[in-house]
C-alpha cells in the first residue's frame, strides 16, 4: 500500500502577526525571537521574520535593544502616527530617547543603547528635532553637554537646576531675596507671639509656622517669576537653619492636612542668636578635618586649599 503524504498548509500571515501581538499585550515591557519561537514552535525562522518587519514597516511595533538582544514592544497608536514615514534606526533612537524620560540622554548613552554609529546618531538626532518630536535641553550637571528629551516633555529639576538656575546660572540675588523674606516672616510671626502677652509655652508655640504658611506668604509677595513649590521653600528654609537663624520641629498631623507628610508636619521658628559666631567658625578652617596636617609647604596648605578660594570668592 503506497504512503499517503499529508500536505501542511503554511499558516496565515495575518494569524501570526495577530499573535506576535497578542504577545506584546501580554508582556508589556518586551518580548524576544524566543518567546516567539516558544510559542509558536512549528513556526518557520523565514516566516517569523517577515510577520515581524510587516509589523515593523507598519510602525506597530517598537524595535528595542538590551543586554540579552533585541526586544520587541507594541507601540501605542498616538506614537505610530508620529514616527510615520521613519525608518526602523530613527524608530529605534526615538524610543530609546522616549525611555530616558523627562531626564534626557546624552547621545553618548544614546550611541550605546542602538549600537549606530555616532555620524548616523547625529543625522537622526537632527531629523527628530526638526520635526519637533525631541529637543535637546542643556543640563546643568554639564554646561558644555545636551540632554534629548520628547518634545513635549517639562525637564527634571536635575536637569535645570530647578527654580534656582537661570539658563544654567545660579540666581544668587533671587536666593538670598528668598531667604531673607522667610526669615521676615517668621520673625514678625515670633514678634506677635511676644506681644501677646500669653504664657512662655503659648508663645513659643504660637511663633511656629508651617512650610505652607510661609510658601503661601511668598507666593503673596509675588517676588519669583517661576512657580515655587513647597520644597523649594523648605529647602529656602533649611538654609537658614545652617545659618543658625531658624530652628526646625516635626509635630503629628492628622491624614489630609495642608502641609502634612505621611502624617507629619514640618514646623519653622525664627531664632536670634545669644552670640554672634566668630570669624574662624565662619570660615573653612574652623571645620577642617585635616587642620592639623596644613601647614605652608606641605601636601595640604592655605595656599593651595581650594575650600579657602571658594569662600574668598563667595
Amino acid at each position: 500500500m503506497a504512503e499517503v503524504k499529508v500536505k501542511q498548509e503554511s499558516p496565515d500571515p495575518v494569524k501570526i502577526e495577530n499573535r506576535i501581538k497578542e504577545l506584546c499585550q501580554q508582556f508589556p515591557h518586551g518580548i524576544t525571537d524566543q518567546v516567539i519561537q516558544n510559542d509558536m514552535p512549528l513556526l518557520e525562522a523565514q516566516q517569523r521574520a517577515m510577520a515581524i518587519n510587516r509589523l515593523l514597516s507598519l510602525g506597530q511595533l517598537d524595535l528595542l535593544r538590551n543586554s540579552s538582544g533585541l526586544l520587541y514592544r507594541m507601540k501605542d497608536a498616538q506614537t505610530a502616527s508620529k514616527m510615520k514615514g521613519s525608518d526602523n534606526q530613527e524608530k529605534l533612537v526615538y524610543q530609546v530617547i522616549e525611555d530616558a524620560g523627562n531626564k534626557g540622554i546624552w547621545s553618548r548613552d544614546i550611541r550605546y543603547k542602538s549600537n549606530l554609529p555616532l555620524t548616523e546618531i547625529n543625522k537622526i538626532l537632527k531629523n527628530l528635532e526638526s520635526k519637533k518630536l525631541i529637543k535637546a535641553v542643556k543640563s546643568v550637571a554639564a554646561s558644555k553637554k545636551k540632554v534629548y528629551m520628547l518634545y513635549n516633555l517639562q525637564p527634571d529639576r536635575s536637569v535645570t537646576g530647578g527654580a534656582w538656575y537661570s539658563d544654567q546660572d545660579f540666581e544668587s540675588e533671587f536666593v538670598e531675596v528668598l531667604n531673607q523674606q522667610c526669615f521676615k516672616f517668621l520673625q514678625s510671626k515670633a514678634e506677635v507671639a511676644r506681644d501677646s502677652k500669653q504664657s512662655p509655652m503659648v508663645q513659643r508655640n504660637s511663633s511656629f509656622a508651617t512650610s505652607h504658611e510661609v510658601w503661601k506668604y511668598i507666593c503673596e509677595l509675588g517676588i519669583s517669576k517661576v512657580d515655587l513649590s513647597m520644597e523649594d521653600i523648605e529647602t529656602i528654609l533649611n538654609t537658614l537653619i545652617y545659618d543658625g537663624k531658624v530652628e526646625m520641629t516635626i509635630i503629628a498631623a492628622k491624614e489630609g492636612t495642608v502641609g502634612s507628610v505621611d502624617g507629619q508636619m514640618k514646623l519653622y521658628r525664627g531664632v536670634n542668636p545669644i552670640i554672634q559666631p566668630t570669624g574662624l567658625v565662619k570660615a573653612p578652617c574652623g571645620l577642617c578635618p585635616v587642620f592639623d596636617d596644613c601647614h605652608e609647604g606641605g601636601e595640604i596648605s592655605p595656599s593651595n586649599c581650594v575650600y579657602i578660594a571658594e569662600w574668598l570668592e563667595f
